[in-house]
């Protein structure tokens, strides 16, 4: 019997992700009974992150590993995108070591296990459920790769989307548009059906917006006959100075820049 739990340990560490958390339901389904799991807790071979939650003992783990495990292996439907996915293609308008803010976003109605939601990740998560787009549309998600797993991601011009819906709240105005300044490379085939299925009004505006000021070489190739743009004005702050064209306001203090 003891070599047979060796041999599941073995397996169990040669198997593991470096970098990953796994959770006690999915160590259970390959194997690893709850009387394995206390005796590995004991032996250090396994830390506990939280209630349910482990990483190898002595392996560097961020939220990046935990995301894996919330995709993975709780099947969950929740991605990094927004201003995160943006610093992690290297298009953020300051460029850091780290991440400070990590914007995670899922669908109305989806939670978060406790073990995630109190770790100290080093970073400040920022969790939005919305209907942005269909629940069922997985368009503009990708697999970013770190060195041994994956995690589900926003592409660029999804991203950019997801980060002008929290405009002027948990991103200001101005960084956002400091941010769109370095987006002149978006595939406008992909802009054109996530605006297409976009479901905020705003965000579309200030988005089309935004591309019309900058002047990226994609904007001109897009079809603005085919977006619902809604009708009447919308506002993004107060005060503001209107934006004739997507009849939205915008800070009077980028009034210079932006006409």
């Amino acid at each position: 019997m003891s070599s047979v739990k060796h041999s599941k340990l073995h397996r169990l560490i040669t198997k593991w992700p470096r970098g990953t958390v796994a959770v006690a339901t999915y160590l259970n389904s390959i194997g690893i009974t709850p009387e394995l799991l206390y005796k590995y807790k004991q032996s250090n071979w396994l830390q506990p992150l939280g209630r349910g939650a482990y990483a190898l003992a002595g392996d560097k783990v961020d939220w990046r590993g935990a995301l894996y495990a919330l995709q993975r292996q709780l099947s969950l439907n929740v991605h990094v995108g927004g201003k995160t996915a943006i610093e992690m293609k290297g298009y953020a308008h300051y460029l850091s070591e780290s991440i400070q803010t990590v914007f995670l976003y899922g669908q109305p109605g989806q939670k978060l296990p406790a073990w995630f939601k109190k770790y100290d990740w080093n970073a400040s998560i920022v969790f939005t459920t919305t209907r942005l787009f269909p629940e069922e549309s997985h368009e503009g998600l990708t697999e970013f790769q770190e060195k041994e797993f994956s995690i589900r991601m926003s592409v660029l011009e999804r991203a950019a989307l997801e980060m002008l819906y929290h405009v002027p709240g948990k991103i200001s105005f101005e960084e956002a548009f400091l941010i769109f300044e370095n987006l002149m490379n978006l595939r406008p085939s992909i802009v054109q059906t996530l605006l297409e299925s976009c479901r905020q009004i705003k965000v579309k505006r200030l988005f089309l917006s935004m591309a019309a000021q900058h002047a990226h070489p994609w904007f001109a190739q897009l079809d603005q006959t085919t977006l619902d743009l809604g009708a009447g004005k919308r506002v993004i702050v107060k005060p503001g100075t209107l934006d004739p064209t997507y009849q939205i306001t915008i800070p009077k203090t980028t009034q210079e820049s932006w006409f």
